[in-house]
């Protein structure tokens, strides 16, 4: 299974079969009841989510994405009857940051995904935002293609609320697409996580919908610490991998926005476990580590003028800058430009041969079968991937969003 370099990876070797049964379509009654798989230096024990700060190394940092599922679904009736229907992915316009993009009033423009678009072939749509003409209207204008979608224009009155609030009332939540049915009253508060804070994100950090207050004050009690991090989740977290080795595979850019205070926690707990909650915040913990090496080189790519990390950057970029000095360029930057915050576009690819910088751990969900998701946590366990799955399979574990959780300690 090892390859020189993950560009050779073939994905056929990540896959396993997933019944549909397995596949949990709906959220448990109480969010911590959820099972836990515990894998540690290569034994395996079977708990449950309430179990999870006994299960931790002591005095871990448990690093916490709090993105926020925004109603990204659009549903335009045509004056003929059909349904076309607009799934929000990212901002192209006035600005591309995603939660200023979700304060923009009057008009915006986004990339969307369109479902039944022949059907649109010219025109407006329109969608009433309420029962009265006072409550205002929302129009849809398709401009151009846009990568893997279309340029749609939304604008609306009255022109002072904010997008935000237009998907709020206008909108449907995104559930992940193998869940087959359209979202229930219940989703509306069980596909976001308990610290859900910064609207932009069209799935929820899975990994954090165990949590209840229950477990964060288990684990204050236990002296673990809590930092917060914000990666908008995108659609493309569920897209598959269709080419035969990853070389052909493009990853999906996502927004990030890391605090000053939460880089000076890191830096304070360098020495002692790092574990993010989700592949989300794993994801932008590993990305934090290549941006400091840029920052330090004064050599960081961009991406619509915002700082990137490329797809093969931790393959191709050779450096023996430490993790202490990565996170303190990215202070002395944060300085330099005046700014509270770390904002950033990654497209990491972490898969088998990745170099784990920040992270020793991780709490996850059991992914889908030939997804990057599941590379990455081959990228952190090795080949006990497979044996960590078939003991969840073999011992009625439930996959997916929905399922049961996972702590896998390396």
């Amino acid at each position: 299974m090892s390859a020189s370099h993950p560009r050779q990876i073939s994905i056929a070797d990540y896959t396993y079969d997933l019944p549909e049964e397995r596949i949990a379509q709906f959220p448990l009654e109480v969010r911590d009841q959820s099972r836990l798989l515990v894998y540690q230096q290569g034994r395996m024990a079977d708990a449950h989510f309430t179990d999870l700060a006994n299960a931790l190394p002591p005095h871990s940092l448990l690093v916490f994405n709090n993105t926020k599922v925004v109603q990204a679904r659009l549903r335009f009736q045509k004056v003929t009857g059909g349904i076309i229907e607009l799934f929000c992915l990212e901002p192209l316009e006035p600005i591309r940051e995603v939660q200023q993009a979700m304060q923009q009033t009057q008009s915006v423009v986004w990339k969307c995904l369109v479902g039944n678009n022949k059907r649109w072939r010219e025109g407006r749509l329109e969608m009433p935002l309420g029962p009265n003409p006072e409550d205002g209207i929302l129009f849809a204008e398709r401009l151009a293609p846009a990568e893997e979608g279309y340029a749609i224009r939304f604008s609306w009155t009255p022109a002072e609320r904010t997008f935000a609030e237009v998907l709020e009332i206008a909108g449907l939540l995104p559930l992940p697409p193998y869940m087959n049915r359209d979202a229930a009253p219940e989703d509306q508060n069980r596909y976001q996580t308990i610290y859900a804070d910064a609207a932009g994100a069209v799935a929820a950090p899975t990994a954090g919908l165990h949590f209840t207050p229950r477990v964060l004050e288990q684990l204050n009690q236990k002296k673990h610490q809590a930092a917060f991090v914000t990666l908008h989740v995108g659609a493309g977290t569920f897209k598959p991998v269709k080419s035969e080795v990853m070389e052909h595979h493009y990853m999906h850019p996502e927004q990030l926005s890391v605090s000053r205070e939460t880089v000076e926690q890191l830096l304070r707990h360098l020495g002692q476990p790092i574990i993010p909650v989700g592949t989300t915040s794993m994801r932008t913990l590993e990305s934090l580590y290549w941006l400091g090496v840029g920052l330090s080189m004064g050599s960081l790519p961009t991406e619509d003028d915002q700082l990137l990390v490329p797809q093969w950057l931790p393959y191709d970029q050779r450096t023996s800058l430490s993790v202490q000095e990565a996170l303190e360029s990215i202070l002395t930057y944060l300085n330099q430009q005046g700014l509270s915050h770390l904002q950033a576009t990654t497209r990491i690819l972490i898969a088998p041969g990745y170099q784990f910088k920040l992270c020793n751990g991780i709490i996850t969900n059991f992914h889908q079968p030939n997804s990057t998701l599941l590379l990455l946590v081959a990228a952190m366990i090795g080949p006990s991937w497979q044996k960590v799955y078939r003991h969840a399979l073999a011992n009625n574990y439930r996959f997916l969003s929905y399922g049961d959780s996972s702590l896998l300690l390396p």
